[in-house]
């Protein structure tokens, strides 16, 4: 998530523990905010009940945190590939560890309001090696993942949207074509760690991966000895909290805490993109496409989904709780800031990412929430080979940012 391009930069300077003061908050931005996240709310209990706006209540939490931790998943890539820097990396393990820590009782007693809880574990084949490969270049040229996305709208990029036009129409795209790639392409078996070694033998597993990927960014740190990450402006002492950038590990933990309550709470682990992919379909069965013939749509959940209002399916609830809370959180930063004048190379590139990730993410079953984290997070194999795709993918998307008029880090850099 390249967020950070359009949040205000520290200038280098001599003290490098201090960050720029937090800006006076924009209240009015901040009441209106407020008063949208009430409302949707209010509809979101009227249409799905007492559970769905609990979750509705989660997608505004993921919002303020994404938006005071600037939790980066796009730039985390680009920053290490570009110039070695792995501190934001560092910090997807510690989310990874903690949600691993978290999931593991949940899945192995069965526990969670809506019955037994379902792990995300999805087949490992030609899809998802292409589709998270696809999903990293598009996320460099659209300057935004999945989350990043709706974060940085909520905070007034209007740049991202043209990344999240792009990911709807990309990812009907991918529901369109996905019998082709789920059944015509080789497609091996999901396997979960779980199975093979048990709840315990999978958290051990994992956590030594993530360990020693934290050691193996140490390591590349030292050898090529990266420019710091930089400050976003922050308040100081308790007003921190509602006015300012968290540290990371802080942003790290608040979502994995999130992930597992999602997970106790609707049975399900969090994501994202599915949403996506039911907005664009909506929107073109409204214009008289039959979208319900498509095999993509062909599930029973699936199907009641497209047919029900977005106020009754939980991943577009909690997507418009992310937009929300992004907001609100911005506001009171004083951050948020509506850019009115989009370049016509960032527009085009952040369209072409956009359908990138979202076609992406269908092949693979999920992007960097649903894929990555939350398939981590729930001891699938693909988790681990979809953030391996990814990083090779960044590294031809770093390659094509510049024709779209955007920068990547380089080691002489003061911060990245």
């Amino acid at each position: 998530m390249s967020v950070t391009e359009n949040v205000p930069r520290t200038p280098p300077a001599s003290d490098r523990s201090t960050a720029p003061q937090a800006p006076p908050a924009r209240v009015g931005v901040a009441v209106i905010g407020l008063l949208l996240a009430a409302a949707l709310g209010l509809a979101v209990h009227a249409v799905g009940g007492p559970r769905m706006a609990v979750l509705y209540g989660i997608g505004l939490a993921f919002g303020v945190v994404l938006f005071h931790s600037r939790f980066g998943f796009t730039s985390a890539w680009r920053q290490l590939v570009a110039v070695g820097q792995g501190a934001a990396l560092r910090a997807h393990m510690v989310m990874l560890g903690v949600a691993c820590l978290l999931f593991a009782p949940l899945l192995a007693t069965g526990t969670s309001l809506a019955g037994a809880p379902q792990p995300t574990v999805a087949p490992i084949g030609v899809s998802l090696l292409v589709g998270a490969f696809v999903f990293g270049v598009g996320m460099q040229l659209g300057g935004a993942c999945a989350s990043g996305t709706l974060f940085a709208v909520g905070s007034g990029q209007t740049s991202i949207l043209i990344t999240l036009a792009g990911f709807i129409a990309g990812s009907v795209l991918g529901a369109w074509h996905f019998t082709f790639w789920t059944h015509d392409v080789p497609t091996g078996p999901a396997v979960s760690l779980a199975q093979t070694l048990g709840y315990a033998g999978a958290l051990a597993v994992s956590l030594l991966v993530m360990a020693l990927v934290y050691a193996l960014t140490l390591l590349i740190a030292r050898r090529r000895r990266p420019p710091e990450i930089e400050q976003p402006p922050r308040a100081r002492g308790l007003a921190r909290v509602i006015r300012g950038s968290w540290p990371l590990w802080v942003g790290a933990v608040a979502l994995a805490v999130l992930n597992a309550l999602t997970l106790f709470v609707s049975g399900k682990p969090w994501g994202i993109t599915s949403a996506f992919v039911l907005w664009g379909s909506k929107l073109l069965a409204a214009v008289g496409v039959d979208v319900s013939r498509w095999a993509y749509w062909s599930t029973p959940d699936r199907a009641a989904a497209l047919h029900a209002s977005v106020l009754a399916d939980r991943t577009s609830v909690m997507d418009f709780g992310i937009v929300l809370g992004a907001l609100v959180a911005s506001a009171a930063s004083g951050t948020f800031v509506l850019h009115r004048r989009v370049p016509w190379k960032l527009a085009l590139g952040a369209l072409l990412g956009g359908i990138l990730m979202g076609y992406g993410a269908r092949l693979a079953y999920g992007c960097n929430i649903g894929a990555y984290f939350s398939g981590i997070a729930s001891f699938s194999l693909h988790g681990w080979i979809w953030g391996l795709l990814a990083i090779a993918g960044t590294y031809v998307g770093l390659a094509l940012r510049p024709f779209f008029g955007l920068t990547n880090p380089k080691p002489t850099d003061s911060v990245c």
